[in-house]
Parts: C-alpha cells; structure tokens; sequence
C-alpha cells in the first residue's frame, strides 16, 4: 500500500525477485513511478478498504506493506492485513517514533523511518558500543551489532558467549554474513551482530568494552 518512493522501489524489485505483486495508493498517477515494464496489478483506492484489499488480492496475500505517506493508514491497513485476512508477514512504515514503539509493543512489526535513519547515520559518525538491529515485538530481545574492544580481537568468538549475556548470532566479514562455530576466531574488521535481552545491551556493551582478561579477573 502506497506508491511512492519506497512502494514503487518494493513493488519493482519484488517483481524482479520472481513475486506477482499487486500496489494499491489513492491516486492513480502514482503509478507512473513503477515504469512501463511492471507486469504486478495497480489498484486505485484506500488501502485499508476492504473492496480495495480484496481486488487487489489480499486473499491470496503472503506478505503486506503499508508504505503510504500516513502513520494511521499504514497501521489500520496492517491491522486489518493481519487481523482479517490472516496475512503472515506484515510491516508497517511508521514516521512518529513514539507511536511505532507502541505498535510494535502490540505485535505490528514496524519501520520507524526517522529511528531507522538516525541509526544508520550514528553507525557511521560513533561506530562504538552498539546499534541495535531489530526487536522483537514484545522489545525484549534485540538482535544488535556490537563493536568490542581490540583485544577481544585473535580470540574465539565463543568467549563472547562465555563472558558475556550475550549470544554472538553471526558476524559480517568482508561483507559477508558468517555464523560462526567453536572454532571460529574474531578478526580485526569483522562485524559483531549478537542476540540480546533488551535488559543486558548495557551490561554486555560494558564487558566489550573491557578487555577479556578484565572479566576474566
């Protein structure tokens, strides 16, 4: 739901990935951002209308976006998306950051378009401590990237798991996702990602950011 920029680059490359793709958005001239090479189903209407959902496919629906212009649109659309036709993977785009925590407290997998920003711009300005990835819809376990101190680099990476409250999921090297074994040692350059409890981010980024013998001690 929603042909903009974002709707229109998800139809496109959704389409180009092999998936039949159907985008519904309230004015029909936004269409023309798909390209006269979209073979996907164009719907003209209000995207949590449920003769608009309905022609545009819903029924048979895998997974639904709601990527409009407007916070209530995209969660009433994923609501009923979800809720009414039983639709199993839903994302809602979310501007206000307050409200997309609640949804996502709620269950409604959300994208908090400024949260998301901001993040990726602090990535690259403070790389230090952590950047968290994603949550789980109750907020209680995150996926986060974690950057430890150079001595925990020649090690093996399952000491991160003994010292820490951590669990290392999988690490990026040379820009390639690895999930790791017993045997596996850090690298300098690689990309920590560990999974969580939102409870201990602070405690495990306080163990990284000590040397290994430091908790050791």
């Amino acid at each position: 739901m929603g042909c903009g920029r974002v709707g229109s680059s998800l139809a496109t490359e959704l389409e180009a990935a092999g998936h039949t793709v159907a985008i519904i958005d309230q004015a029909r001239e936004a269409f023309r951002r798909l390209g006269p090479n979209f073979k996907g189903r164009t719907v003209t209407g209000v995207g949590f209308d449920r003769d608009t959902l309905l022609e545009a496919g819903i029924q048979d629906a895998d997974a639904f976006a709601a990527v409009s212009n407007g916070d209530n649109s995209n969660i009433l659309a994923a609501r009923v998306a979800r809720e009414t036709y039983g639709v199993g993977n839903v994302v809602a785009r979310i501007y206000d950051p307050g409200r997309a925590e609640i949804y996502q407290r709620l269950g409604i997998p959300t994208v908090a378009t400024v949260l998301w920003a901001t993040d990726q711009i602090l990535r690259r300005l403070v790389p230090e401590g952590s950047r968290s990835e994603w949550r789980d819809a109750t907020g209680m376990v995150q996926l986060c990237e974690m950057h430890p101190h150079d001595d925990w680099y020649g090690r093996q990476i399952l000491l991160i798991d003994a010292l820490t409250p951590a669990r290392v999921a999988f690490i990026t090297r040379l820009g390639e996702g690895l999930i790791p074994d017993e045997h596996t040692v850090l690298q300098q350059g690689d990309l920590i990602h560990v999974m969580v409890s939102d409870a201990d981010v602070a405690r495990t980024e306080e163990i990284l950011a000590n040397t290994p013998e430091g908790e050791r001690g």
